[in-house]
């Protein structure tokens, strides 16, 4: 970079004016920027390289001192004894790209910009019924507010900011050494680039209060736990005027009695008698919606059977569709039978053959254990 010339980097001349150096600068800018290529290495070296060229190039100090004396005015132990004067070129970086985005990179665009305000969170628990239906609620918050006294301005008697003596509006100020600039932020307004001669007595300045506020939200049916809300404008206000921040309201779904979700789905377990089992028949089954929904059992059922019902799970986030409900079946063995039901079961086990008939599975089992121990 040392042995390059400036003017040649940037493609100017000595007699071009400010605004062309600074034209000429922009479009190889733009050409280099490591976002337009990433991963490039050249191109980084290219930018950096035009960068440094202009952090000279745009002061008229420097720009005096390279055209009198060259690189040597800039190398360290050289003119002036200080470091090389292209080493640090965010200052030039900085207010190039104010131009290209508004004050984004820094500079003195960013002095005027209100602080936005602070982004808010807040738990909410909620039934699994509330999130199969959704919710309409109403929930308080403390936030920070405008202050009522001064409208947000900071000023008493809603009185406006002036613009700071000290750095003009810039928000920096800036003192000279030799061929060196050096750039600090102003002390008299903190960067901010305004001051309040009078402030409110209420926000001491600051444009906002604590307090306390209601908001009506609408949670959508379907949500699950840490399903995140967002409600925009809703959280801490800025101070003088600045943008609000945003709400985030965070869902905690309860655990249910009866149910249990996975997903879209809904698993619940029911036990029936060990005769609805064998014959088969009809049971209702409750639903997370409040309802009933008729299962058919059929004969046979075995125990953890399961079986489905489409549609009578969860609400998918953002979808019209819903999930399926999942009925596992809990055969209940009879207890505290009399001598009577003993004969009539003894009698049913010695009817189906030792359950070569009526338990496959069962039969199935002893066979493959007297295949394997050969008895």
């Amino acid at each position: 970079m040392a042995d390059k010339d400036f003017y040649e980097v940037l493609g100017v001349s000595k007699n071009s004016s400010e605004s062309e150096i600074k034209k000429a600068y922009r479009k190889l800018a733009m050409k280099y920027h490591p976002d337009q290529n990433k991963g490039n290495k050249e191109a980084e070296k290219k930018f950096k390289e035009i960068s440094g060229a202009y952090e000279i190039l745009r002061d008229p100090q420097k720009k005096s001192a390279y055209d009198q004396f060259g690189h040597a005015a800039f190398n360290q132990g050289g003119m002036g004894g200080g470091q090389s004067g292209f080493g640090d070129f965010s200052s030039g970086f900085g207010d190039i790209f104010e131009e290209f985005f508004g004050g984004g990179f820094g500079g003195a665009g960013n002095a005027q910009r209100r602080a936005r305000g602070n982004d808010v969170r807040f738990n909410m628990t909620i039934s699994l019924q509330e999130a199969f239906l959704g919710k309409k609620t109403s929930i308080k918050i403390p936030s920070s507010v405008e202050c009522d006294s001064c409208k947000g301005s900071g000023g008493a008697g809603g009185s406006k900011p002036s613009t700071c003596p000290s750095c003009n509006g810039y928000g920096k100020v800036r003192s000279s050494s030799g061929f060196f600039t050096i750039e600090r932020t102003c002390s008299t307004c903190g960067g901010a680039g305004e001051s309040i001669r009078n402030p409110c007595l209420k926000c001491s300045g600051t444009g906002i209060i604590q307090k306390q506020k209601t908001i009506s939200v609408t949670i959508p049916a379907g949500v699950d736990n840490e399903t995140r809300i967002r409600i925009a404008g809703e959280g801490e206000h800025g101070q003088r005027g600045g943008d609000k921040g945003d709400l985030y309201i965070f869902i905690n779904v309860s655990e249910h009695k009866f149910f249990v979700r996975q997903n879209s789905n809904i698993y619940c377990q029911i036990p029936i008698s060990v005769f609805s089992a064998i014959i088969g028949g009809e049971i209702e089954v409750p639903t997370i919606e409040g309802k009933k929904a008729i299962l058919k059992i059929p004969p046979g059922t075995q125990p953890l059977q399961q079986f489905r019902l489409k549609g009578k799970g969860m609400p998918i986030l953002r979808h019209s569709k819903l999930g399926d409900m999942y009925v596992e079946i809990n055969v209940e063995i009879p207890v505290n039978l009399t001598k009577k039901q003993k004969e009539i079961l003894s009698q049913f086990e010695k009817e189906g053959g030792s359950g070569k008939t009526h338990s496959p599975k069962s039969r199935g089992f002893f066979e493959k254990l007297r295949e394997t121990w050969k008895i």
